[in-house]
């Protein structure tokens, strides 16, 4: 996962720390979560083939081997807290009160004056990783990386509730769905729009802030290719070291 971030938050916070450990640091400081702390993406990124493993100031480079090629990018700086996409993503895929498939983490940045006091939004959603964790580590197979479009799916008819693949991800992004018996996590809204030929996802048309912005790779000449690889603002890699 990347995330674009404008210059003056470079130095306030490196985002590639952003661990369940760290989380944790941030609720004994006080700092405030809303939604489910799921921390993680800041761009949910359906990894490219030869991907930079740095990507810090430079362009995405890489081919795409899906198609189509979903991706999510998001301005982490237009986010104003609004959970308007925590709200959309739960009503399309009747996410359970307790439950989560997207989120929003929130944190004061230190090193500036009370007065001028500013807070940090990351919205956090499943990375489909290349390499998945919690693929390699579900002794069912209920959980799987697409193969045409290279998001990583829950089979839940085959889900015993071990719940593993909860533990490997790097980035707290499942939980356990009671009702359903099974883990439950972003598909990038495949089963309730995409597969019924709708194009974008229920968090992307909700968010009022510009802030989320899905598209297809694959599209060498959409808006939305151009976005990442001619990117106006530093782009950052959170938890390279998950090699995920």
């Amino acid at each position: 996962m990347i995330h674009i971030q404008s210059s003056k938050y470079r130095k306030a916070q490196n985002l590639r720390q952003v661990s369940l450990e760290d989380r944790r640091r941030f609720l004994r400081l006080g700092l405030k979560v809303t939604g489910v702390l799921a921390g993680g993406a800041v761009l949910s990124l359906v990894p490219v083939k030869e991907a930079c493993s740095e990507l810090l100031g430079a362009s995405v480079v890489g081919t795409y081997p899906y198609q189509p090629h979903y991706a999510m990018i998001i301005y982490k700086d237009r986010c104003i807290d609004c959970e308007r996409c925590i709200e959309a993503c739960s009503q399309t895929n009747n996410v359970p009160s307790y439950g989560f498939r997207n989120s929003v983490l929130s944190r004061k940045i230190t090193g500036v004056a009370a007065s001028k006091m500013i807070r940090e939004f990351l919205p956090v959603l499943c990375n489909h990783c290349n390499r998945p964790p919690c693929v390699r580590v579900c002794p069912t197979k209920a959980t799987y990386k697409d193969k045409k479009n290279g998001i990583v799916m829950m089979n839940e008819s085959l889900c015993i509730g071990c719940k593993a693949c909860m533990t490997a991800c790097p980035y707290n992004a499942r939980y356990y769905h009671r009702e359903i018996q099974a883990v439950d996590k972003c598909d990038f809204c495949y089963r309730k729009r995409l597969q019924n030929g709708e194009t974008n996802t229920a968090c992307a048309e909700a968010c009022p802030a510009d802030a989320l912005f899905f598209g297809d790779l694959s599209e060498h000449e959409s808006e939305f290719y151009k976005l990442l690889h001619k990117p106006e603002q530093t782009i950052l890699v959170l938890r390279p070291e998950s090699g995920s």
